[in-house]
């Protein structure tokens, strides 16, 4: 059934990312299936065919390599996973290739880390790529690169890689192919449960809805999922969580029909210097501010300064991006700071006034300017 709503949200997107889970890309016997590919490839192209780009956020490649290698479950250690992922992503990307390829696609391959969003020209050049490869009418399949992330540099899933290529592409809309039809309002395996189909204002208790059960062949879980989810609608952009399993998944959201649960942005869309900050990159240190302060910056859009701050955690330069935490621990943005954590310690709960005699020099008059803020906040 075709709904007003999802008709707009589709025609004023440009871009369309598609994340996939390896629930939905393997079998029960942990091979690729050939079958469900070529489904989505199909769908992929009739997407392209309206002029919109598309990007391909694709798990599977441990998955892949289980069945490959004939193991009887998921790999425990790094190590273990990190070369079954070498050995079955060249196969995952060879079966996208084959497919896309039968409507004339061509594919291209990106793997990435957490460090790719993290540093500023990693991530400008990453956005670059994926620019030019929309030139060449070339279809990106983008992983996280399994095989050298640790803890340190990951991205985390792919419903969090998924979520940071929003920050980099003009009017995404994120669509999150899962192995469950979208977000239930009781546990799944209820019968008396049903699918949510819209939600209006994404907030934190979307999250009492998630299933504490992760995936069996994947990193994410529907926790993963809604967290992804609430990123990118505090982006300003709108996400659609629905069941890849269906045959007609990606031809329903093209065609505005009821598909899977609809999450509507919060707010205006986050210019992309403000998204690089807010959700590009991990926080160096942390400023807790007072009510005074919370109120200046989230209501206001003001500039956060020194008189406001009441603790500094963690060490840092100047110019760091930190997290602004009320005193119940609620992070309410992120930004760039103008001094280092030493010095807003000897200048916290400080007067802009008073900032010189505690420093001996006042090189800025706010410890992060609003320009150098974006609030990640309800």
């Amino acid at each position: 059934m075709q709904d007003l709503v999802r008709q707009e949200v589709f025609k004023a997107c440009q871009t369309v990312i598609v994340k996939i889970g390896t629930n939905v890309l393997t079998t029960d016997t942990d091979r690729l299936d050939l079958e469900r590919i070529q489904c989505i490839s199909d769908q992929i192209f009739r997407i392209q065919q309206t002029g919109r780009k598309v990007v391909l956020v694709s798990s599977g490649a441990v998955g892949a390599g289980i069945g490959i290698l004939g193991l009887n479950r998921r790999p425990d250690s790094l190590p273990a996973l990190q070369a079954t992922a070498a050995i079955g992503q060249p196969q995952l990307m060879r079966t996208w290739n084959d497919a896309l390829l039968k409507n004339g696609l061509k594919t291209a391959q990106l793997l990435l880390t957490g460090n790719d969003f993290r540093n500023r020209q990693r991530y400008l050049n990453v956005r670059n790529t994926l620019r030019t490869l929309f030139d060449f009418g070339v279809v990106p399949i983008v992983n996280e690169n399994d095989t050298v992330s640790i803890k340190e540099i990951a991205v985390g899933d792919n419903d969090q890689l998924a979520t940071m290529l929003a920050t980099l592409l003009p009017d995404p809309l994120l669509v999150i192919l899962s192995g469950i039809a979208g977000l239930y309002d009781g546990p799944p395996s209820n019968p008396a449960s049903v699918v949510i189909p819209l939600i209006t204002k994404p907030d934190e208790s979307l999250l009492r809805l998630a299933a504490v059960e992760t995936s069996t062949r994947g990193r994410g879980g529907m926790g993963s999922k809604l967290k992804a989810i609430l990123a990118a609608t505090g982006m300003g952009e709108t996400v659609i969580l629905a069941s890849g399993r269906s045959d007609t998944v990606l031809d329903d959201i093209r065609e505005g029909n009821t598909t899977g649960t609809l999450f509507l942005a919060k707010g205006e869309a986050v210019v992309s210097w403000k998204r690089w900050i807010g959700f590009g990159a991990p926080p160096a240190g942390v400023l807790v501010i007072d009510s005074g302060a919370t109120t200046a910056v989230r209501e206001s859009g003001r500039s956060l300064l020194a008189v406001g701050i009441t603790k500094v955690q963690g060490e840092f330069e100047s110019g760091a991006l930190v997290g602004l935490k009320t005193s119940d621990d609620t992070e309410i943005a992120r930004g760039l700071v103008n001094y280092s954590s030493d010095e807003i310690r000897r200048i916290q709960g400080r007067r802009s006034d008073q900032i010189a005699a505690a420093l001996g020099h006042v090189p800025y008059g706010e410890v992060i300017h609003r320009d150098n803020l974006a609030l990640i906040g309800n």
